[in-house]
């Protein structure tokens, strides 16, 4: 965190130096926390100062690598165009003549977690989603279409307007297995020819073979399995019993079975004990779980966790997860150094500063803060010169200004549709305009 301080130069120039780590898909110490879904504020109605936050909240601090957006739900709805669900993150307005929901105003929250060195995915299906294909060649053609609306491709209907998201995932828990080698080969063929790289995840549950995406894991490359070990008698309650607990099967695949030789399998788990029905264990027994797993298995990626809205309200769990994998024995992954300048003008002359600081993450554990959800009022008056009227339809970030009901507001965090001085509790009043 930087602050302001006292400094005199006639043109003082302040070169502040982050160093981020890349993602890396060979690592195995990597956490992909699944986003979209508020299964927090799914269980908890009534505690919303807990739900889901906007996608970059997650992008903060170094604990997270990777984020799949869940869930483009539906393949096919009006206008034969896939339709997205992202629970109260964005439910309007639609793209005309489509059931696709136009979220442009994500764009900046994805940028922001990408240029913190993470990847953000596309997750496809969910338990309740509606994924598949009649044939090969609808398959096929499909590719193009989540390529245009979702990554390298373009389109005058991309739901996160300007961002690329860097892969797609398949967390297909229903329906036939028709089409899916065709649609993965073909957007792989797309990929391979962008100007990024971009993976393809999946997210099988624990019994092997998976049910519904059994064959496609044998049969196309996939980078990475985030296994579902919850909800199932293979679950991680079950880790002590040889007869159940299952992630040698899984390893065993990785090794000898998939086309992709450096696959990752990661062990997915419940963020909470409200995010499944069974599986959850403490950040204790987990701990144990992931080392020993890590240093049995090279195929071992990571942890997958759902989902983020349950780690944060669950005393930051993803940090004791993320403390675990780190307390491993493989090399940092490689970093990148990003430079950014300002400039600022005072009346007396010296010498630049230069100031380098290492984005790290906080390996002791932290309990979640949460702000109140009711309107923060602030006494006085404030300056409005200049300063545009409140809108329905517009997204706010923090520190953000408007005016409304004749007092000057300041947006405490992201708002969307959310009025000055509602229950939502988005906005500071800072007095009567003068």
């Amino acid at each position: 965190m930087f602050s302001k301080s006292r400094l005199t130069c006639a043109l003082f120039l302040c070169f502040v130096t982050r160093t981020i780590a890349q993602f890396d898909m060979s690592s195995n110490q990597n956490l992909a926390v699944y986003w979209g879904q508020n299964s927090y504020g799914a269980v908890n109605p009534d505690d919303p100062a807990n739900w889901q936050q906007p996608i970059s909240y997650y992008c903060n601090d170094t604990v997270i690598n990777t984020l799949p957006i869940a869930f483009l739900d539906e393949f096919y709805s009006t206008g034969n165009l896939p339709s997205i669900n992202l629970a109260n993150t964005c439910t309007s307005p639609l793209f005309p003549g489509t059931n696709l929901l136009n979220c442009s105003f994500l764009a900046s929250d994805i940028e922001y977690c990408q240029a913190a060195g993470k990847i953000v995915t596309m997750s496809l299906g969910g338990a309740t989603g509606s994924a598949g294909f009649t044939n090969d060649t609808e398959a096929a053609a499909y590719a193009q279409i989540i390529w245009d609306l979702f990554l390298g491709g373009s389109s005058t209907m991309r739901p996160f307007g300007s961002a690329v998201l860097d892969g797609i995932d398949m967390d297909i828990e229903g329906g036939t297995q028709t089409g899916f080698v065709s649609f993965l080969t073909a957007l792989r063929t797309l990929m391979d020819g962008g100007s990024k790289p971009y993976y393809i995840t999946a997210a099988p549950q624990c019994p092997y073979p998976d049910a519904y995406i059994g064959t496609t894991l044998d049969e196309f490359g996939f980078d990475a399995v985030y296994v579902q070990f919850y909800n199932n008698y293979c679950e991680l309650t079950n880790y002590n019993d040889t007869n159940d607990w299952d992630f040698s099967t899984w390893a065993n695949w990785a090794e000898t079975v998939s086309p992709n030789p450096d696959v990752k399998v990661y062990i997915g788990a419940p963020a909470s004990s409200s995010a499944a029905g069974s599986g959850y264990v403490s950040p204790s027994t987990f701990t144990t779980i992931i080392q020993q797993t890590m240093a049995e298995y090279s195929s071992f990626g990571g942890v997958m966790l759902w989902d983020a809205s349950q780690a944060y309200a669950n005393d930051r769990y993803d940090i004791s997860v993320k403390d675990a994998l780190l307390d491993g024995t493989s090399a940092p992954p490689p970093t990148t150094t990003i430079t950014t300048t300002t400039t600022s003008t005072t009346t007396t002359t010296t010498a630049p500063t230069t100031t380098t600081t290492t984005v790290s993450i906080t390996t002791t554990t932290s309990t979640s803060t949460t702000s109140s959800a009711s309107p923060t009022t602030t006494s006085g008056t404030g300056s409005c010169s200049g300063v545009a009227a409140w809108q329905t339809g517009v997204a706010y970030v923090g520190g953000d200004e408007v005016t409304y009901g004749g007092d000057l507001w300041t947006a405490n965090w992201w708002s969307y549709n959310d009025v000055p001085g509602g229950v939502s509790g988005d906005w500071a009043s800072d007095g009567a305009c003068v």
